[in-house]
């Protein structure tokens, strides 16, 4: 059914939406936020339209869908852009790794996959945790008016307008009006996002609610795991931490006492070699002493020779006199009986 309308699908869409397609296309681009050097899956990209905004903030682009002429037109169109591989993909089993993508997109396409359920967990898989999921579909107004107004166009005016540009297009764009007035309204849709593992899921009414944007985050699987573990590791890491702390302290009081300690152990250590100073000197006093009491025994010789020869017989009197030693007063004895006999 698509691939016969390939060629003028995008067409069809500016008519059918009065150019609201377009406005819808900026409003997903910003909703994926796309940027340089990031990876992203757009699925059910048709002929490339949505594939090529993503592409041209820098992004890379997987752009997969289920039907080849689709793919074809697209490859035609963008084939000077290297930013954009067209891959086929089935929705519900996609050929990519776990965590190929930082993004996934899907525009008006989640409601001709066969389970749409399994199409959202797939995205899911393929982002990395962290990354996000888009999807821009054709819903159901809130207001009451509006939907009545909406359900009418889309049964008499699209199919009919549809078919003028395109005679294989009335079938489909009938299909189309029969799957929006069957698609789960947006709070629904919303729950199938959180069934898929999604987290953070919100949307946002475009258009009085013809379209619904809705956006979910893959959890950051490794974070909540870490701190998990991490808690226990950072309470041991604290338990650790408590002693290795004290024992610094410990360690600091314990070095601050001994260097308060060394101090005064210096200063008696400076004070034991003043006191052996002294008592280094007391044996080099005796000495000293005894030096001069033989230098006066020396002495008093010759002073005793004088008082032989009669001239200083009191000089040998004083240090009897000073000092009582038995050996100062022998001497002039001696040197008196030397005398005698001379």
């Amino acid at each position: 059914m698509f691939d016969e309308v390939s060629q003028k699908y995008d067409l069809l869409n500016d008519v059918l939406s009065v150019g609201n397609s377009r406005l819808w296309r900026i409003a997903t681009t910003r909703a994926i936020a796309p940027r340089k050097g990031m990876r992203i899956l757009d699925l059910a990209a048709g002929t490339g339209t949505s594939s090529a905004a993503l592409a041209a903030h820098g992004a890379h682009v997987t752009a997969a869908d289920f039907s080849e002429g689709m793919l074809a037109e697209g490859r035609r169109r963008n084939a000077g852009n290297d930013l954009i591989d067209f891959v086929w993909a089935d929705a519900t089993q996609l050929p990519f790794e776990d965590d190929s993508f930082d993004a996934a997109t899907i525009s008006y396409g989640l409601r001709n996959v066969s389970e749409p359920k399994q199409a959202l967990a797939e995205m899911a898989r393929v982002v990395k945790p962290g990354g996000r999921v888009v999807i821009a579909e054709f819903s159901q107004p809130p207001a009451g008016a509006v939907n009545w107004a909406y359900t009418q166009y889309n049964r008499h005016v699209l199919p009919r307008v549809a078919g003028v540009i395109n005679r294989d297009a009335a079938e489909a764009y009938k299909y189309l009006n029969e799957s929006i007035e069957t698609w789960p309204a947006q709070e629904e849709l919303a729950s199938w996002l959180r069934e898929a593992g999604l987290e953070r899921v919100a949307y946002r009414n475009l258009t009085l609610g013809i379209v619904a944007l809705h956006r979910g985050f893959v959890p950051r699987a490794a974070k909540p795991a870490v701190p998990a573990a991490a808690k226990p590791a950072q309470s041991a890491k604290a338990a650790a931490t408590k002693p290795a702390d004290a024992q610094p302290t410990d360690e600091k009081s314990a070095e601050a006492k001994p260097a308060s300690q060394k101090p005064a152990a210096k200063k008696t250590a400076a004070k034991k070699p003043a006191e052996k100073k002294p008592a280094a000197k007391k044996p080099s006093t005796q000495s000293a002493d005894a030096q001069p009491s033989q230098k006066k025994a020396a002495a008093t010789k010759p002073k005793a020779k004088d008082a032989a020869d009669g001239t200083q017989a009191p000089a040998a009197k004083k240090p009897a006199a000073k000092k009582p030693a038995a050996s100062k007063p022998s001497t002039p004895k001696t040197e008196t009986n030397e005398r005698g006999h001379e």
